[in-house]
């Protein structure tokens, strides 16, 4: 038997890659199926990953600009309530040098109804006086209220009743002597009126 020499088995080799180049071989129908079949599979599987990347994408986006919204509304609610507050230190700041001044009012509305009961000169009972509605219209400037409710219905809101007496042609629960004014800053009470309401 004729042994081939290796050169002719280079040279078949190299034809038969040179025929398959030019699309001379064919493959069997076997490998035509496998290639056709995996490849579909392959492409299927590459687009659902694709998709379910692209779902829990699209899912960490929702949540983050859930959080941005979230963050953005309590910053919001944040700087109302601080608003807020600033607005109630102008307001009522001076609700505790308030409280501490009434007293001082009270005691000079003392002296003038005890210069009334008594021979005193009249100069200094006017100067009280002056002193006292200078005193109050300051104080009105910053928003604060006397109030002096005689001759007015009881309210219990802004009234204290100290006592109550039947008095004849005045009609029941209104009030009829003021022991204490009341004072109100900006809307809010800061002491109530102390009165002696009608039975």
């Amino acid at each position: 038997m004729h042994q081939k020499d290796p050169q002719d088995l280079k040279d078949l080799e190299s034809m038969k890659e040179n025929a398959c180049d030019e699309g001379m071989c064919e493959k069997t129908e076997s490998e035509s199926a496998t290639s056709e079949s995996s490849e579909p599979v392959g492409f299927i599987k590459q687009i659902e990953t694709l998709r379910q990347k692209l779902d829990n994408a699209e899912k960490k986006s929702k949540e983050s600009q859930d959080r941005a919204l979230y963050a953005l509304a309590e910053l919001e609610n944040i700087k109302r309530r601080a608003q807020v507050d600033v607005e109630q230190a102008h307001k009522f700041g001076l609700e505790k040098c308030l409280s501490q001044l009434i007293p001082v009012i009270d005691s000079l509305d003392q002296a003038i109804s005890t210069m009334e009961k008594t021979e005193i000169a009249p100069a200094i009972k006017q100067g009280i006086e002056m002193t006292l509605k200078m005193f109050s219209d300051t104080l009105g400037k910053f928003g604060v209220e006397r109030l002096d409710p005689k001759g007015l219905p009881f309210d219990p809101a802004v009234h204290e009743a100290m006592s109550m007496q039947p008095i004849e042609g005045v009609a029941a629960n209104t009030v009829t002597l003021v022991y204490q004014r009341g004072y109100r800053l900006n809307g809010r009470l800061v002491r109530p009126a102390r009165v002696i309401v009608a039975s």
